[in-house]
């Protein structure tokens, strides 16, 4: 496949070392030094973009991907208010685009094992639940896209919940989500169960950005025989 990145730090250099190892071909690598190479002209020579960038351009960067009539693999965070925008882009007009807070398939397996946690943990009271996360010094939003997931997933299992809050909670409704910045972590997610007798928690902690990596170029290559709006569920067959 010829595979547009956009955006090309240090996601874009390690997605650029598994596409050239699984065959694939890097036809442009769009950041802020070469803006003005970004251009429909040239999306239309590729096969498919992946983007990773800043909250702030995302949702343009979809837009011109879409003009040009090329799927789009994003893993930016932090744009979701234009959510219902992207899928109606590709219910109505035929575009392609996949999503996901994470693409690393531990986390996905994660984020299964998180939601059938919080079903059982729904039919025991005395449980109180919160998550936190970390990430490193560089990372722009908090919190992060994967918490927000494991959150609204836990929140749809778990009756005691409604809504998701960033740090602390100030009634038992509300679920705390707690971001901590620290050095070069790849990314650290946990959620814990406690009550006044034990806890029961569950972490998964990214060693390296490979993980992520691997996964966008496996989405880039669904995309191939796959359309419409679609997510790491599609992929995995969950």
């Amino acid at each position: 496949m010829k595979i547009a990145l956009i955006g090309y730090g240090k996601m874009g250099k390690e997605i650029e070392k598994i596409a050239l190892e699984r065959k694939h071909e890097i036809t442009f690598k769009f950041d802020i030094k070469n803006k003005n190479e970004f251009t429909v002209e040239n999306l239309k020579k590729t096969d498919v973009a992946i983007e990773f960038s800043q909250p702030n351009s995302a949702y343009g960067n979809y837009m011109k991907c879409f003009e040009a009539k090329i799927p789009v693999v994003s893993g930016t965070t932090g744009w979701l208010d234009n959510l219902s925008d992207v899928k109606f882009q590709c219910k109505q007009n035929g575009q392609t685009f996949f999503y996901a807070s994470n693409f690393s398939l531990g986390v996905n397996l994660f984020f299964k094992l998180n939601k059938q946690l919080a079903k059982l943990m729904n039919t025991i009271g005395g449980y109180d639940v919160s998550i936190s996360e970390t990430h490193h010094t560089e990372k722009k939003d908090a919190p992060s896209g994967t918490a927000i997931t494991i959150a609204e997933d836990l929140i749809t299992h778990f009756n005691k919940k409604q809504s998701w809050v960033k740090e602390n909670a100030v009634n038992n409704t509300e679920l705390a989500i707690r971001s901590f910045r620290e050095g070069k972590v790849s990314g650290i997610h946990t959620v814990k169960y406690e009550s006044d007798v034990d806890y029961i928690e569950i972490t998964h902690s990214a060693t390296s950005r490979k993980g992520f990596a691997l996964g966008a170029v496996l989405a880039a290559e669904f995309t191939e025989h796959n359309k419409g709006f679609l997510t790491m569920n599609d992929l995995l067959d969950f």
